[in-house]
């Protein structure tokens, strides 16, 4: 693993203390996560120690007792947790994460948000927004919930069904996207882990196995007044806060994270495995040597561009909005690069890579879940090439 001081992007001490636990914490993870994939066990054992190491107030705001990290240092914190193990990174990226946007946008009724930051800090409460259901696909479509809301005394009934569930089974309380009955409008509530919310385990997949990405039923679940976060109706325009969703980068940071253990474990490979037909290392072989620097290549690229943009996105406020383009952009660059940088990793390992003896594996098919991570790659091309013609036309 690459030490603090070895890593040109870390800047500062605080910087370095971050690290220093995200690498803790990921060697800890590296141990246990074989079993966990191997079972698609959730890995409760992990989110244990992430409480106890702090690192679920990482992005929660100080005035509330949280570490009010920037985005920059989430990235960091993220990319190296994930070498430990992917899915527990990824899993706890959408509570930090989303602690990170919540914070920016203050959108929440101020009470309401106070409440999660305290419960954050001094319980280690977790958030996740539950929104992709099975027909309308992911939510960065635009398609509406068929999960509904129903006025009632004192707050609402909800009831339907939440696909692509993450910390399901861990979660004691969440927000739920819904259709307000009768209406087109829908709504953002905050609802409560109770007896008529079910977890149905379906999330038996290739990769990410430890997610517990879960379907999540809700049958007539009251959510009070005063946990409402929003009700949008489509005729009006959107006045909600925008800080061009920034905090999406940990997702990237999670897939390059990945990547940086496969590229460690096939350099550690190339450099001791020496077969008797040769006098030295493979890693002397130039078709070898060629692989690395290719890897190598992509490697540099995708993390240069998403620790600059990160860093530009923390310093520049009123820019945010303008960065979506490359903020999708960086997701992309750095989901493919992870699957090209694996796939090297592989190829120079030779058949003993696909051993589920060893952890290459498990990087190849944690990877490729990137691929279905928003925003997809067709809506980033899409975007960028709408920006493009803008400029051409002068809008």
């Amino acid at each position: 693993m690459t030490t603090i001081l070895e890593d040109p992007y870390i800047r500062n001490s605080r910087e370095a203390e971050i690290a220093e636990r995200a690498d803790r914490l990921s060697e800890v993870f590296a141990g246990r996560a074989a079993e966990h994939d191997l079972d698609g066990s959730f890995p409760f054992d992990n989110f244990d120690d992430l409480k106890r190491e702090g690192y679920l107030k990482l992005t929660v705001p100080a005035e509330f007792g949280g570490e009010e990290c920037s985005l920059y240092e989430m990235v960091l914190a993220q990319e190296r947790l994930a070498r430990g193990d992917g899915s527990t990174a990824l899993a706890v990226g959408w509570h930090v994460g989303l602690m990170l946007h919540l914070r920016h946008i203050r959108s929440w009724p101020a009470e309401l948000f106070e409440s999660l930051c305290r419960d954050v800090v001094h319980n280690g409460a977790m958030i996740n927004h539950f929104a992709s259901e099975m027909a309308t696909g992911s939510p960065s479509r635009g398609g509406k919930p068929q999960t509904t809301a129903t006025k009632t005394d004192g707050g609402w009934l909800i009831t339907g069904r939440k696909t692509f569930s993450t910390m399901s089974p861990i979660l004691r309380q969440f927000i739920v996207s819904a259709a307000i009955e009768g209406t087109d409008a829908v709504g953002d509530f905050l609802a409560d882990k109770n007896e008529n919310v079910r977890i149905e385990e379906t999330w038996n997949t290739i990769g990410m196995r430890a997610t517990g990405s879960h379907d999540v039923l809700l049958d007539r679940v009251f959510v009070p007044d005063d946990r409402v976060i929003t009700i949008s109706e489509p005729e009006k325009k959107n006045s909600l806060p925008d800080d061009g969703g920034g905090w999406l980068l940990h997702i990237p940071a999670c897939y390059l994270g990945i990547a940086y253990a496969a590229r460690g474990f096939a350099l550690r490979f190339a450099s001791t495995y020496r077969p008797n037909s040769l006098p030295g290392p493979i890693a002397d072989l130039p078709h070898i040597q060629q692989q690395i620097g290719n890897m190598e290549e992509e490697f540099v690229i995708a993390r240069r561009f998403l620790y600059s943009l990160a860093e530009r996105w923390d310093r520049e406020p009123e820019g945010r909005v303008a960065l979506k383009p490359e903020l999708g952009l960086a997701k992309k660059l750095a989901t493919n690069s992870a699957l090209s940088i694996v796939d090297k990793a592989m190829r120079i390992v030779g058949g003993a890579s696909l051993s589920r003896s060893l952890p290459l594996e498990r990087y190849y098919r944690d990877v490729r879940a990137g691929l279905h991570n928003p925003p997809m790659d067709d809506s980033v091309i899409r975007t960028l090439a709408q920006r493009a013609l803008r400029e051409v036309q002068g809008e």
